[in-house]
């Protein structure tokens, strides 16, 4: 065949669909960050404590066998609000180490290697990018913090029988919607310190030193100025007062309300998804 009759031909095969192009990025993030040896042993050890917690809520429910052998349940031996806060806290701990781990192999990556051309030349926008790979965080802290924690919920209803779960079906969604805005705001601050810095261990660090720093500096400002305030700009001390508010604890007197500490929590995601878009640039113009 003659070379001119080689010219452009327009692709005629089958189109996948927009939402399957979108899920290319996780797909390929979750093979990546399952095979790193450090995030799955991270993800073994944040099980033991759900299965701890499971063990706590099977014994919990049949306080009559440790009747039978001559003991008596004690005062503590109660699933409820308080049960369920101490997992929360656990678990958000993990979830903040994992994404210390994962978050920056994410983005720094693509950074480091002038990556961000090749997928912005194809049909996937920069608001695409960021939220195939804010997936791959969702579904790898999910399965730390609100999937076993639903679960623990739904063995206490179904051990404890229907009425308790009308009369606390608030902790089941406290406990999701929770773990949500949790996974949101430790997914933006893994994504922002990878766009920020292009190597994965200095921003590592940096995802670690955001919640540490800014609650040191919170608690330091409490105490110079004598106030509370400064508490809502602890990332997890405002998350907490938030939790408790949701499943009916008492705050903590330390800091301020849950409504504060909410409004705290979204301008830190406004300041996350600002550097976020600032950085995540194709080309950048230099004068």
């Amino acid at each position: 065949m003659a070379i001119y009759k080689h010219g452009y031909t327009r692709y005629d095969g089958e189109l996948t669909t927009h939402l399957a192009r979108l899920l290319v990025l996780p797909r390929f993030a979750w093979q990546t960050l399952m095979g790193q040896r450090l995030v799955a042993t991270i993800m073994v050890a944040a099980m033991f404590w759900p299965i701890a917690c499971a063990v706590f809520v099977y014994i919990a429910n049949r306080a009559d066998l440790l009747l039978e052998f001559g003991l008596e349940a004690p005062e503590f031996l109660t699933v409820d609000n308080n049960f369920f806060i101490v997992f929360m806290n656990a678990q958000a701990s993990f979830a903040i180490v994992l994404a210390a781990l994962a978050g920056p192999s994410l983005i720094a990556p693509d950074l480091a290697n002038g990556a961000l051309p090749l997928y912005f030349s194809r049909p996937l926008s920069r608001t695409e990018y960021v939220v195939g790979r804010m997936l791959a965080l969702v579904g790898l802290l999910s399965a730390v913090t609100w999937i076993p924690g639903v679960l623990l919920f739904l063995m206490q209803s179904g051990m404890a029988g229907w009425a308790w779960f009308v009369d606390n079906w608030m902790l089941g969604a406290g406990i999701f919607f929770g773990f949500v805005l949790w996974i949101v705001l430790v997914g933006l601050v893994a994504l922002a310190s990878s766009a920020y810095v292009k190597w994965r261990i200095i921003a590592g660090a940096l995802v670690l030193g955001v919640f540490f720093i800014m609650a040191g500096a919170a608690e330091l400002t409490n105490e110079v100025l004598r106030v509370r305030w400064a508490s809502a700009f602890s990332p997890f001390v405002a998350m907490q007062q938030v939790w408790r508010a949701m499943l009916g604890v008492d705050a903590l007197d330390s800091a301020p309300g849950a409504a504060t500490c909410l409004l705290a929590l979204a301008a830190m995601v406004a300041v996350l998804l600002l550097v976020v878009e600032r950085k995540l640039r194709p080309v950048q113009v230099i004068s």
